[in-house]
């Protein structure tokens, strides 16, 4: 098993570095859009609006929802998608404060 160092960054580090890593793919991004457009969504449509494969996006969906990004609703055989409207408000307080951090101490330095 391989040792990472992951663990002596705090929290906010790692929380930070886990949403850019969820969000690092346009697809995962171009979902994210998606389901925001439509408010909820069927799997299979949104493979239809995507240029990407029903599997492709599958795997994608499952990375948001890992996440906590997005929620998932069994509806018969269909699974109904929607953003997790609590946990995106707490993605966007975290990177937000992030950047906002980074911008405020690269300006007191003349960056």
């Amino acid at each position: 098993m391989a040792y990472t160092k992951s663990t002596e960054f705090n929290l906010e580090q790692q929380e930070v570095a886990q949403l850019a890593k969820v969000l690092s793919h346009p697809a995962r991004v171009a979902i994210l859009q998606h389901l925001a457009q439509v408010k909820t969504c069927i799997s299979g449509d949104i493979s239809n609006a995507l240029p990407l494969s029903r599997t492709t996006v599958s795997q994608h969906l499952q990375e948001l929802k890992n996440a906590g990004l997005i929620q998932g609703e069994i509806d018969g055989l269909t699974v109904c998608y929607c953003i997790n409207q609590e946990k995106f408000d707490a993605a966007t307080q975290s990177l937000g404060n992030f950047l906002n951090n980074i911008q405020s101490s690269c300006s007191s330095c003349g960056c």
